[in-house]
């Protein structure tokens, strides 16, 4: 949490840190900037003090919805820096840079983050590192500090990740009716309403951008709408121009966020529609059952890890392969537990079983439970998820509300 920043400074040895580079797409500068929405900015924070922010004369208002301290750039005249130095811009950004540490009194060792060119940042911190005596620019490998900071949500994070579920919701409900909306044919296939065709599922995805769309939020990462072999393969899109059919395993797995580069949520359902093979039924119960059974297991302060190999120790109860007892197998169990979720889809906290991965479930932590069994060679898939969240009493809370029917039933 932002509350925990002095203290992850203060574990790191670091004196200050430095955030910085265009705000679109940049998770560490948008985690930092409390909703401010910036093209562009420089946050420096000293350990211990208030973080100032470094913006353009044009954005210094929307700057200041940080509610941090606000310092126009021209203060520190990057132009005549650059004519000074005969435009030799790698020589005028560290002397840039170096005004504002000296402005700042920020010395001593100084983390850096934020996304940048890999080649422009090497080139730019390597030559401000040598240019600063009293500065040693610091980096990190993952987790970094913000990560470990964004890790876990404040109350008004987790506002506003369950919105995003609530309309994440609202777009799955609309699908469903969409796709019950439809005749269906005497081959077992839904019909096009207003054209002589089988509806497909191109065409439920094209309703599915505007139902995100119209539920105000940013398609960002794309989404899964997968049926019969397509959904015996994790990430596999779908395939769309093939026809939807009673009976088929349909694998729905959508994941906008807020506009504007916000929170993200995250939730899965598998259902058929008319009906439910028996093989489907019993595919879908082991994994209804392992959701249940993962949910009461989890705890504070166990090891995430150890949930990945109760999730695979489960479905091998139940006969199926997994990657805890063969990591090749493309069969079965084969992808990790679940993810943290937040400013990025994916984010802390980890649940796979590798190591070095000591994380431990922690009050504040979001994340997805999401086990699933695949088949391709069967033509069928199944995967639920829900995103949850450890509340400050440890408490687990889904904010995934939405039920988990196998069956859609469809006109007769």
């Amino acid at each position: 949490m932002h509350r925990d920043l002095d203290t992850l400074m203060a574990d790191r040895n670091l004196d200050a840190i430095v955030v910085s580079g265009k705000v679109t797409g940049n998770s560490p500068l948008i985690y930092m900037l409390n909703g401010a929405r910036m093209t562009q900015g420089l946050l420096v924070k000293r350990r211990g003090e208030t973080p100032y922010i470094i913006a353009g004369p044009i954005e210094r208002e929307e700057a200041a919805v940080a509610g941090y301290p606000v310092i126009i750039n021209t203060r520190y005249d990057y132009g005549g820096l650059l004519k000074q130095h005969d435009g030799d811009v790698l020589a005028a950004s560290v002397a840039y840079q170096a005004a504002i540490f000296d402005d700042l009194g920020v010395t001593g060792r100084v983390g850096v983050y934020g996304y940048r060119d890999q080649g422009n940042a090497y080139a730019f911190l390597k030559a401000l590192d040598a240019a600063l005596p009293a500065v040693e620019i610091v980096g990190e490998m993952d987790p970094n500090l913000i990560e470990e900071a964004r890790a876990t949500k404040d109350a008004a994070e987790v506002a506003r990740i369950r919105e995003v579920g609530r309309r994440t919701a609202e777009v799955v409900r609309q699908t469903v009716a969409f796709l019950q909306g439809h005749a269906v044919g005497a081959d077992e296939t839904l019909r096009h309403a207003t054209e002589n065709r089988a509806l497909t599922v191109g065409d439920v995805h094209a309703h599915i951008h505007q139902l995100i769309i119209q539920q105000g939020l940013d398609d960002a990462e794309g989404f899964i709408f997968a049926a019969g072999r397509d959904a015996g393969v994790p990430h596999n899109h779908g395939t769309l121009d093939m026809p939807l059919r009673l009976g088929e395993t349909i694998i729905f797995d959508i994941y906008p966020r807020e506009i504007g580069g916000g929170y993200f949520f995250d939730m899965t359902r598998t259902f058929c529609l008319g009906y439910a093979p028996d093989a489907v039924t019993r595919l879908y119960r082991d994994v209804a059952d392992c959701v249940a059974h993962l949910r009461a297991a989890f705890k504070a302060g166990e090891e995430t890890r150890s949930y990945q190999r109760m999730a695979c120790a489960f479905f091998e109860s139940r006969g199926h392969p997994t990657i805890g007892s063969n990591p090749a197998t493309l069969e079965g169990y084969i992808h990790g537990l679940g993810h943290g979720v937040g400013l990025d889809i994916h984010e802390a906290p980890s649940f796979f079983d590798y190591a070095g991965n000591t994380v431990r479930l922690t009050p504040g932590h979001v994340f997805t439970l999401e086990p699933g069994l695949y088949y391709p060679d069967q033509g069928m898939g199944c995967r639920i998820e829900d995103t949850l969240w450890l509340d400050e009493h440890g408490d687990v809370c889904n904010l995934t509300a939405y039920p988990y029917d196998l069956v859609v039933p469809m006109q007769a």
